[in-house]
């Protein structure tokens, strides 16, 4: 399974995700799509639904890394905010939020300790994830189709890597929040998908997760549940496709 050690993996194979969001470009007049319920109570985790009082290695390490991706998720795209005043990315930092409440839920039901208690936006305990924000916000500076070409890795990395975890344990509690966290990921990703399509003239072909599994995102419906995606252990996960340094190559080629 994927482990903190193996962040590697995703910085060179990849970029490292509720609400969805409103749309908007110097170029494209801005549109609104609400999509999904805009309740945080859905992300956590049902009290008694633990198996045990007891995490492995494996699991604990899990959650903490996964609640520093996602708060490496909220961070870049606040700073990309800053950057470029484009709201999609002030909406989907919110719902990053909400991730990482949600598996800080479970942090403190397992008595884990919390990676992000303390740290400022771009600080992390994590040297890896540390590096990777660093770049990121330098690609994403450079122009608002490498914005949105971050935000687009973001998400598929996120969608890879929670599937790994969900596969990898049997608590309840833990696969429910990395479901629904699976599910804000993907509606994430049909969004950032036709933003860097409008900017760009171009159409967006997944780096990180394979073709079909893409397909099946995209053409889910944008809500909890009914994305079409296989849940649970085996299910539904696109093998990740190796790509060189995040935004090179066809994501490059913006304005």
């Amino acid at each position: 399974m994927k482990t903190i050690k193996t962040l590697a993996f995703s910085f060179f194979a990849g970029l490292l995700a509720l609400t969805i969001v409103t749309v908007g470009a110097p170029v494209v007049a801005e549109a609104s799509a609400n999509i999904g319920p805009d309740d945080t109570s859905i992300y956590l985790p049902a009290v008694g639904s633990t198996t045990s009082s007891n995490l492995t290695g494996d699991e604990a390490d899990g959650l903490q890394f996964m609640v520093e991706e996602e708060k490496l998720a909220r961070d870049v795209y606040l700073t990309l905010y800053e950057e470029w005043n484009f709201r999609i990315f002030q909406n989907i930092a919110r719902a990053e939020q909400t991730h990482m409440d949600a598996i800080r839920t479970l942090l403190d039901r397992y008595n884990v300790e919390d990676p992000t208690i303390g740290s400022e936006i771009g600080e992390f305990t994590n040297l890896d994830l540390q590096e990777l924000y660093d770049s990121l916000v330098d690609l994403g500076s450079e122009s608002l189709a490498d914005a949105l070409a971050v935000g687009g890795d973001i998400e598929e990395i996120d969608i890879f890597d929670l599937e790994e975890y969900i596969e990898a344990t049997d608590r309840a509690d833990i696969i429910q929040v990395y479901e629904r966290l699976l599910w804000g990921s993907e509606n994430h990703l049909r969004a950032f998908v036709p933003a860097w399509e409008r900017e760009t003239g171009e159409t967006y072909v997944p780096e990180y997760l394979s073709q079909e599994r893409f397909d099946e995102i995209m053409s889910g419906s944008q809500g909890y549940g009914n994305s079409g995606g296989g849940r649970g252990k085996g299910g539904g996960r696109g093998d990740a496709q190796g790509g060189g340094h995040p935004g090179s190559g066809r994501k490059r080629a913006s304005n």
